[in-house]
């Protein structure tokens, strides 16, 4: 079996601002992790590697610092890594960079075929979840999003069974292999790497493929050339002034905070009552 794991390297969330004048993101000085997402599609792939036997291969866009994000992955128990970083992908959104993706996914392909396709649902500095099945479409991959348990899978038969969150519960799907699959989040426990673990990633020759290397056929599909996406402004939220209200039960029923509680939501909304009759009424 093998898998090719998708990651991204990523400002960590937690950390950072934007600049009060510009709007903009400040990167400055915010560390660069790997999408966390991406870590529950890397937990899952090793745990079929453990399985079936096979390799996993790590592939990222990205700028050259985004070779450490690699060697994490290494350490964690990945086989191989390709990083496809040149500098006419800068700019990218997930249009061109589906694109960058599934030609390094080809390319791989072409050493060894590719059973499974891993990414995570989401990044968290973009929350489009639109680069994974973007890949699939252009591969021609059976898709299967929001992946919160591998039930089984054949490898004799080239089929796998997955059960997919969705709005009104759980989906149970059976598909054929190759596919690409998107993982939830919290659907496993990152491993741990070991110290000999980590002195190998951190030797590790991480392949370095450019434009050319990665096999891009039209370059004005990738970069800024082949973005669509406009971003007009970024800004953070405003903070609220309205302070939390306690309601006490201990000197009212029940009862009573709950139709004060309701009268206050119709007073801040006025057309909320009526807008629920009417529904009700259709």
């Amino acid at each position: 079996m093998h898998i090719v794991v998708c990651i991204k390297q990523v400002p960590d969330s937690a950390q950072i601002r934007v600049h009060p004048v510009t709007n903009t993101i400040m990167r400055q000085g915010v560390p660069a992790i790997v999408n966390p997402y991406d870590l529950f599609s890397l937990e899952e792939a090793l745990r079929l590697k453990d399985k079936f036997g096979g390799k996993v291969t790590m592939l990222c866009m990205g700028p050259p610092q985004a070779e450490e994000a690699l060697r994490k992955c290494i350490s964690f128990g990945a086989d191989d890594a390709v990083l496809v970083t040149d500098r006419a992908f800068a700019g990218a959104d997930t249009l061109a960079t589906s694109y960058a993706l599934t030609a390094g996914v080809r390319q791989i392909a072409k050493e060894q075929a590719v059973d499974i396709v891993f990414t995570g649902k989401q990044t968290i500095d973009g929350d489009t979840a639109q680069v994974g099945p973007g890949i699939a479409k252009r591969m021609g991959l059976q898709l299967l999003t929001y992946v919160s348990r591998i039930v089984e899978v054949d490898l004799e038969k080239r089929s796998i069974t997955v059960e997919r969150r969705a709005e009104g519960g759980v989906q149970v799907l059976k598909t054929s292999l190759p596919c690409l699959i998107t993982m939830l989040e919290n659907t496993n426990e990152m491993r741990f790497a070991n110290l000999p673990a980590m002195i190998h990633a951190a030797a590790y020759p991480v392949r370095k493929w450019s434009k050319e290397d990665a096999g891009i056929e039209d370059l004005s599909k990738i970069g800024l050339k082949g973005s669509p996406t406009v971003v007009s402004k970024v800004f953070g939220p405003t903070p609220r002034s309205e302070k939390v209200e306690m309601l006490d039960l201990e000197s009212s029923s029940l009862r009573d905070v709950s139709l004060n509680l309701i009268q206050k939501i119709f007073t801040r909304h006025p057309t909320l009552e009526s807008d629920l009759l009417m529904k009700e009424m259709t």
